[in-house]
């Protein structure tokens, strides 16, 4: 369908492709993966006929319609409602439709044999093109996507870029094209919507290209990968995680070769050292030469599985409580997004928010961060430092600095070899450290970005939707640095894998409440399954009359001690974590007197301090675990007071 042949493209003095091939067939389901700066979206340019080879072809069958979801069609604007820019994709259905109506105002008027026979026609054409239920198509894939029923009449103009981008891809989807090609479809996307995509991508009746770093996306929609790598396409037969593996069978044997190969050249340049000079081996040497110059090299392999070399600093633990949100309210007009909600983060909390869009993650977040006004009571914990990094931190970034200037201006006090190593760390070596963050693209600025964030010291960390617009390589940094974090932090990601590697806690706002799943991501989907098919099934209905009065009764009874108990267990509570408060304090100061050189200098001062100090720890230990003893006792209370019984 799409033959790419022996193309090579050039920006300035760099070389992109070089002589790289490959071929899309009709029913192919391709992942384009590879670094940031790679060539990825260039390629698809380069099929959609926006920019031009310098060499080789690329031809594509006559019959073969391409439809490009690019990231610069988030200006696109118009007047028009989101489902009459979807209707867009009918544009034929569309005029036959109009020539319907033209033909039944002109009969009521003018009836003959012509007209009647013309309508026929028209109609005829338009059932062919399912002109009778194209509208409720672009209803299901614009509510499939995330829009609601009431947007759908909304004019364009009213949404943000990032729903702008959904219409278009909605439109993209309606007109069907044999080839659909989509650069970082998910950027945009909640989860609710990636997984919809998923299923209808991998029923798409023709061929299909996708950028993405959303592995999990990859491994559930595509069948094959193309990496773009050293200026060659590369395809491997498989998901993702095929070609994570075939990938790494083919660098083994790669490896090999090349070891083998360079022995045989030092071989054979040993040879014709030390034979150069004698007249009876010149034809032996002569012969070996040539074999050399004609010998086809094979390339060592380039390791592109960067690991974090850097060590995170930070500057004071924070207390036990990092922010309590007690009884919050936000309305934006009349809508109401949190409605006497509350919640607690704990130090070393290592917080999913997850959910579908316009249910108030981000919203979330400027409340703890404490730039969103509310109703209620925000509380940020004892020696709490915090850092908030936002796709709007990217705007923030000084385009004349160059990057090494960027990170040396943070208010950090890191050597510049520890900002270099930092900036390795995120795919910035040698003098790319000196590049000026005007040139760098959309993903490069990202990075930055959050590099700035880990150096700040901070020992809590907001962030929102980190991973939009870094490559594959650039997030899986980004969760070795969160993985290797000491401090605490909530993000808010639509990346399953990302979000399945970093937490260990998962929030998820529902009926206006903000609710917490105490485990990974993948046991909170297990979770919401079984809960989702718990109260699918109706409660069976009891027939025994004394059953019934227990029913009616026993809760009544019940729900006075229960909450009796409850309010006597919150008071011991909070008396434990005072008291831990207070405790923590004591550590902290014991630590500091023994790092004091008269202290350790003196063998009975030290031995006494040391002796106070060990008892603290013992003490701070048993308190902790007798909160955790309460705590643990009003999950159960709380539970049972829901539940009623």
């Amino acid at each position: 369908m799409i033959s790419i042949n022996q193309i090579s493209f050039h920006i300035g003095a760099r070389s992109i492709f070089d002589k790289a091939s490959l071929h899309i067939r009709p029913d192919d389901k391709i992942g384009l993966i590879g670094l940031n700066g790679t060539g990825k979206t260039t390629l698809l340019k380069l099929i959609n006929g926006q920019i031009h080879l310098d060499e080789g072809t690329i031809s594509k069958r006559k019959d073969c319609s391409i439809g490009f979801l690019d990231q610069d069609m988030l200006s696109y604007e118009s007047q028009e409602s989101i489902l009459a820019v979807a209707m867009e994709a009918f544009r034929e259905a569309s005029k036959l439709e109009m020539r319907i109506e033209h033909i039944l105002k002109k009969m009521e008027t003018e009836y003959d044999d012509k007209l009647v026979n013309e309508l026929a026609r028209v109609q005829e054409k338009y059932e062919a093109l399912d002109g009778y239920t194209l509208q409720s198509k672009a209803e299901e894939i614009l509510e499939g996507i995330g829009f609601q029923t009431s947007d759908l009449h909304r004019p364009l103009t009213e949404f943000s870029g990032g729903w702008r981008m959904r219409v278009i891809l909605a439109k993209l989807l309606l007109k069907k094209p044999a080839l659909l090609m989509l650069d970082e479809p998910t950027n945009h996307l909640d989860l609710p919507s990636i997984i919809w995509l998923e299923k209808y991508l991998k029923n798409y009746p023709g061929a299909v290209v996708v950028v993405s770093h959303d592995k999990r996306f990859l491994d559930n929609t595509i069948k094959q990968i193309v990496e773009v790598s050293e200026q060659r396409l590369n395809l491997y037969t498989g998901n993702y995680s095929f070609f994570l593996q075939e990938k790494s069978m083919r660098n083994e044997i790669q490896k090999n070769a090349f070891t083998n190969q360079q022995q045989k050249i030092k071989q054979t340049e040993r040879f014709i050292q030390r034979f150069r000079a004698k007249a009876t081996k010149a034809r032996q040497v002569q012969s070996r030469v040539k074999s050399l110059e004609r010998m086809d090299k094979i390339d060592d392999i380039l390791d592109d599985n960067a690991t974090v070399h850097f060590n995170f600093h930070i500057d004071k633990p924070s207390g036990r409580h990092v922010v309590t949100l007690e009884k919050v309210t936000k309305y934006f007009g009349d809508l109401a997004v949190f409605k006497n909600t509350g919640i607690q983060i704990e130090r070393n909390d290592k917080i999913a928010l997850v959910g579908a869009n316009g249910k108030g993650k981000s919203t979330l977040l400027r409340i703890i961060a404490g730039t969103e006004p509310i109703q209620g009571k925000s509380t940020i914990g004892y020696n709490v430092v915090s850092s908030f990094y936002a796709q709007h931190q990217i705007e923030a970034l000084t385009l004349s600095n160059e990057l090494l200037d960027e990170l040396k201006q943070s208010g950090s006090r890191r050597t510049e070899q520890e900002l270099r190593n930092l900036l390795g760390s995120f795919l910035f070596s040698g003098d790319d450290v000196f590049k000026k963050i005007r040139v760098l693209s959309g993903g490069e600025k990202s990075r930055v970005a959050l590099a700035k964030v880990l150096i700040s010291e901070a020992n809590f960390l907001m962030l929102d939707e980190p991973t939009n617009h870094l490559d594959i390589q650039s997030v899986n940094i980004l969760i070795q640095a969160l993985q290797h974090y000491n401090g605490t932090f909530i993000t808010v990601s639509h990346d399953r894998n990302f979000i399945n590697q970093i937490a260990n806690k998962i929030w998820y706002i529902e009926n206006l409440e903000i609710k917490e799943y105490p485990g990974t991501f993948e046991e909170y989907l297990l979770w919401r399954e079984k809960r989702k098919k718990s109260k699918a099934t109706p409660a069976p209905i009891p027939t025994n009359k004394n059953k019934l009065n227990k029913q009616k009764t026993s809760p009544k009874n019940n729900q006075g001690k229960l909450k009796h108990q409850l309010q006597n267990l919150s008071n011991d509570l909070q008396k434990k974590e005072d008291l831990i408060e207070q405790l923590e304090l004591q550590k902290t100061a014991s630590e500091k007197e023994l790092a004091k050189p008269e202290v350790y200098s003196n063998p009975d001062n030290l031995l006494e301090m040391t002796t106070e100090f060990e008892k603290i720890c013992r003490q701070l230990d048993r308190e902790q675990k007798q909160w955790e003893i309460i705590a643990n006792k009003i999950d159960a209370a709380e539970s049972q007071l829901q539940t009623g019984t």
